[in-house]
């Protein structure tokens, strides 16, 4: 399954008022007869309940933060928290629904990871839970009563505080879970018109104090509902930012980014009913000391399936975070689907991004199954298609984001999966041919053919959007992808996975088809027509066959009107590995103002280029080195 959280970095977004840090909303001054309400929170904890590290801490600190607080306090949490984790297959939900009765929270909201285990599952899970499930916005259609398990709100008195909590979800939720919600009869409301008629609610018929909405939509979506309503306090999940406590447009808005990393802790004044003054910040839990029982409950499930075992050795590093896995081909991305590929015997294999987790790196060094299970969490399994080289390129490109659309607007041009034994260029611009140059096993896809791609069974069913649905099924393994992962570690024993150029980025293409000569004479040159947008030549520019082979060039000269790229002989020779008329792909770092980017710091331009590699060209220079890199990210 999918969601999309991005960016591991601190980034403090704009707000329309100050981070508090101790200043008072200008509301009104304290006195002496007013209340104050701590509120806590947390969001995002997934991976953390498989892991004996942030989770017991995290545990801790809230106690903690109880005992000091100077008045009432309450817990709250912004979703997915029973799911994803590398304890999945042991114990479901069951793991994190004990923690989280350590920690005791007055509330949650549900996420869209609460859907790991089914509609069905979820409704164990709450039922089994020692505090109330907030849904306001997810309801049953025919009847507007919220998710089974859940409450449309829940209110919480504390010290003569009453505190009105809502639960909110994003739209178009069925793309990101692992059930059919419409077949179960639900449907997501719209979260700002459900949250405005839910506040009124709270204060004319409940007599709230305080109203809090548990946001699991995202940054972006909380500083809406803080803008567009009058409630007091947005406490957001879903993205995983970790976002200090601010003011927007009188709200308090906040994030506690995920894996519980951070407690976010606000400090609300409240005089006759209504909040007057404010002050908040995200405690780290890295340096507080574990809870015991916390500990020991995740110990006790880790035990079952030994996920501290050495399986493999890395000698490359394996970068799992999110922000990387969306935006980029990734060495680990190559890893899983190389191994997904061998397993089925297909042609090609994609996963979605979403579907590699942990927001880790791993290596060079040892590599255990907890950190496997900890990357691909959930229960998907290998499930071979049948498609068509016209559904295989249609498929790739229902999963590029441009950078003009909503999703891009946050958080940048997007590729969105990883992939193995095809290599396409995609451009992330509307108006585009989003993906273009395909090849699968070396050779130009060709349209009516037939390949066997391999995927995950949630991809299969049309999650995150792949139409894949109605493809025929050559072989479902039942085999969760961890396991196959795991095999193909443990067979190898050593592994060092690295970019290879699959998924080429491309802004814009020069304009001209260069055909350049290797012939022994020491330097091979490529003259190219720049972009219109082209101001100057940026940090990266590589030469690729179509199997994979990177030549780095030796300069790259501004010469006006073209750009002048020059290669070392004897290191494209040895790239090509043949004789006669080879298509290689060059692509050129550029600045331009062109665009305003979010994720990548310069644009691409791609030339296709006909090499001729004469024997006296292969002969005469072999053996002088050749120089190759991988591109800058």
């Amino acid at each position: 399954m999918s969601s999309k959280p991005r960016f591991e970095r601190r980034a403090f977004l704009k707000t329309t008022g100050a981070l508090l840090g101790g200043t008072a909303l200008s509301t009104g001054v304290a006195t002496a007869e007013t209340e104050t309400l701590t509120i806590l929170s947390y969001n995002d904890v997934q991976n953390a309940a498989a892991e004996d590290t942030t989770l017991p801490r995290l545990a801790t600190l809230v106690e903690q933060r109880r005992a000091a607080a100077d008045g009432p306090v309450v817990v709250l949490g912004a979703g997915d928290q029973i799911g994803p984790h590398a304890l999945t297959p042991v114990s479901e939900w069951r793991a994190p629904v004990e923690v989280l009765a350590v920690i005791d929270p007055d509330a949650d909201t549900v996420g869209n990871h609460e859907f790991d285990y089914g509609v069905d599952g979820f409704t164990e899970a709450a039922e089994a839970s020692s505090f109330p499930w907030v849904a306001t916005n997810l309801v049953y259609e025919d009847s507007e009563e919220p998710i089974a398990g859940a409450e449309r709100y829940v209110v919480v008195e504390r010290g003569g505080v009453r505190v009105g909590v809502l639960g909110t979800i994003y739209q178009g939720l069925d793309g990101s879970v692992s059930d059919d919600l419409g077949a179960a009869g639900l449907t997501v409301l719209d979260p700002v018109e459900t949250v405005d008629e839910y506040e009124n609610r709270l204060r004319e018929e409940e007599d709230v104090d305080v109203v809090v909405v548990l946001d699991h939509i995202g940054v972006r979506a909380a500083e809406e509902l803080a803008e567009s309503t009058d409630v007091d306090v947005v406490l957001a999940g879903h993205d995983e930012q970790a976002y200090e406590p601010s003011v927007v447009s009188g709200t308090v808005v906040s994030e506690a980014e995920a894996n519980a990393n951070y407690l976010s802790e606000i400090h609300l004044t409240v005089e006759d009913g209504a909040v007057t003054a404010a002050e908040g910040e995200l405690l780290e839990t890295a340096a507080v000391e574990k809870n015991e029982r916390v500990s020991e409950i995740i110990n006790e499930y880790r035990a079952e399936v030994n996920l501290d075992e050495v399986i493999a050795t890395t000698e490359t590093e394996l970068d799992a975070s999110a922000n990387l896995n969306y935006h980029e081909e990734t060495a680990i991305g190559n890893l899983v689907t190389d191994a997904m590929r061998e397993k089925a015997g297909a042609d090609v294999a994609i996963t979605n991004a979403g579907g590699i987790r942990s927001d880790a790196s791993y290596g060079p060094g040892e590599l255990t199954g907890g950190d496997v299970f900890n990357v691909l969490p959930f229960d998907n399994t290998l499930t071979t298609l049948e498609l068509t080289g016209e559904d295989l390129v249609e498929t790739l490109a229902s999963q590029v984001v441009t950078l003009e659309s909503e999703t891009g607007q946050q958080y940048g041009a997007e590729v969105s999966q990883q992939v193995s034994g095809v290599r396409f260029e995609w451009v992330g611009h509307e108006g585009s041919e989003l993906v273009r140059d395909v090849y699968v096993g070396g050779e130009p896809v060709d349209a009516d053919e037939t390949y066997a791609v391999a995927v995950n069974s949630y991809m299969a069913g049309g999650g995150s959007g792949f139409p894949l649905s109605d493809k025929p099924v050559l072989d479902d393994t039942g085999e969760l992808l961890a396991t196959t992962t795991i095999e193909y570690l443990e067979e190898r024993g050593t592994v060092a996975p690295t970019v290879e150029g699959r998924m080429q980025r491309v802004d814009s293409t020069f304009g001209n088809e260069p055909e350049i000569r290797v012939d022994g004479r020491g330097r091979t040159v490529v003259r190219l027509d720049k972009p219109d947008d082209f101001d100057e030549v940026g940090d990266s520019a590589d030469l690729w066959t179509k199997t994979g082979e990177a030549v780095e060039p030796e300069t790259v000269v501004d010469a006006g009107e073209r750009l002048v790229v020059r290669f070392d002989d004897a290191a494209v020779a040895e790239a090509v590995d043949d004789d006669g008329a080879v298509a290689l792909d060059l692509y050129v770092d550029y600045d331009s103002d062109e665009y305003e980017r979010v994720y990548f710091d310069s644009s691409r331009a791609n030339a296709d280029v006909t090499a001729s590699v004469t024997e006296r060209g292969r002969s005469s220079e072999r053996g002088r080195s050749q120089r190759r890199l991988t591109p800058a990210r």
